[in-house]
């Protein structure tokens, strides 16, 4: 199988500048990302991560360069692309008003699902991130960990081939960052490719595979994160990415 056919994001000699921003810009930025991958980006703030993810998802559109997911380009929206991949935003993205159910409604229908789809994916949805019991109830009411749960099940209600998390666990309890790291895992291991930032570094190394490092817009390091953590002779991806990084506090 030729390289290209085995990826899943191609970034290639990609530029990208905010205006009002000089200081997060990418020039002439390469990344490739293998099908079936749990890949890590991580980096301080700034460092140019949910930027990057904005412009694997086509929320962003690049100034120069070219991004394909899974062969198919991002940046010509063509609205397709759009159903082969689920983004779960560290903001939440669903309607506080409504109820679960209600919102795994409207997104699996934006989403291109037909009713009975929708319906099958919101059982096994609810019933596998715990959240059957208060399927009728207002998302408003809920804690910051069922409203992370209802994040993710509206990131994935249409099964996509590949999955961007950004944050998927800030602000949750053991258990339950436990319960999602297990389901991103068995959600791989079905074939899902999953690009995920955190700053749980403890967390990436148990979720993740492969990893880059980002600081500046650029990629200072990059590999399997064994490997790495050998290679720079360090105990953990905490101390990697300080060793990498510095200590030094970052906004």
């Amino acid at each position: 199988m030729a390289l290209k056919d085995n990826l899943a994001i191609d970034v290639t000699d990609m530029g990208f500048s905010y205006p009002d921003n000089p200081e997060v810009s990418f020039s002439n930025f390469n990344l490739k990302i293998e099908k079936g991958e749990r890949f890590g980006l991580f980096g301080p703030n700034g460092a140019g991560k949910t930027t990057l993810m904005n412009l694997m998802t086509g929320l962003l559109q690049v100034d120069h360069g070219r991004i394909t997911l899974l062969g198919h380009d991002v940046g010509n929206q063509d609205k397709s692309v759009n159903k082969l991949f689920g983004f779960v935003p560290q903001d939440f993205s669903f309607y506080q008003e409504l109820t679960p159910a209600e919102n795994l409604e409207f997104f699996g229908a934006w989403s291109g699902l037909g009713p009975k789809k929708i319906k099958k994916r919101t059982k096994e949805l609810l019933n596998i991130l715990g959240l059957e019991d208060v399927r009728n109830k207002q998302v408003l009411k809920f804690s910051g960990g069922m409203k992370r749960r209802v994040n993710l099940a509206i990131g994935v209600i249409h099964s996509p081939a590949v999955l961007f998390l950004d944050e998927p666990t800030v602000g949750v309890d053991v258990q339950t960052r436990h319960a999602i790291i297990d389901y991103l895992r068995e959600l791989n291991s079905r074939g899902t490719t999953l690009i995920y930032t955190s700053h749980q570094l403890t967390e990436a190394e148990d979720l993740c595979e492969q990893v880059a490092l980002m600081d500046n817009a650029k990629i200072i390091t990059l590999g399997n994160i064994h490997t790495l953590l050998n290679k720079h002779n360090n105990g953990s991806l905490e101390d990697l990415f300080i060793n990498l990084t510095g200590k030094e506090y970052r906004d």
